[in-house]
């Protein structure tokens, strides 16, 4: 009888210890970041002697550490100008002398903005592309200055005009 309750014991010991094991394994695995992407590395180019690496929005968004106080260089169509992630202390940069603005995800098909992007244009920059209207294609050169909240915090030194957005011949903009 003693050698069930020893054996018993010894069982629940072992289930125990292999379960808090398992859980451990699990817990590092969990993250709130999202799941990464078969993304390849971008290319380097060069901005104004330093390596810039050309990559997509979304591989950016994807993984913002690796992008981390890196120059980046990334084509995409432009939503709206916006104050998203301006006055945010972790990644700090004043509405005072900052614009942020907003591009569309290229990985659907409806019109959302890519929100997990915040790009910064200094104000003087900014306006010199007043006219800009959502849809116009861009290309975007800057610096990834922060992850904070997982997102991706790009400061612009480079805006550039690709492509016009065709002229929407109704009376009213979307």
């Amino acid at each position: 009888m003693k050698f069930y309750r020893y054996l018993k014991s010894a069982t629940l010991i072992l289930l125990s210890a292999g379960i808090l094991t398992t859980s451990a394994v699990c817990i590092e695995r969990v993250s709130a970041q999202p799941a990464a992407t078969t993304t390849k590395p971008a290319t380097a180019q060069t901005l104004q002697n330093n390596q810039a690496i050309s990559a997509t929005p979304l591989a950016i968004v994807n993984s913002p550490s690796s992008y981390l106080n890196k120059n980046v260089i990334m084509k995409a169509k432009f939503d709206k100008f916006s104050t998203l992630g301006l006055d945010y202390k972790p990644a700090f940069k004043s509405s005072d002398d900052y614009i942020s603005f907003l591009i569309k995800r290229d990985d659907t098909t409806h019109d959302i903005p890519l929100s997990e992007m915040k790009l910064f244009l200094k104000r003087d920059m900014a306006e010199k592309f007043i006219e800009l209207k959502t849809n116009d294609e861009i290309e975007i050169k800057g610096k990834v200055f922060s992850d904070a909240l997982g997102d991706a915090w790009v400061d612009v030194s480079q805006l550039t005009v690709l492509k016009k957005a065709p002229e929407n011949k109704n009376n009213g903009e979307k």
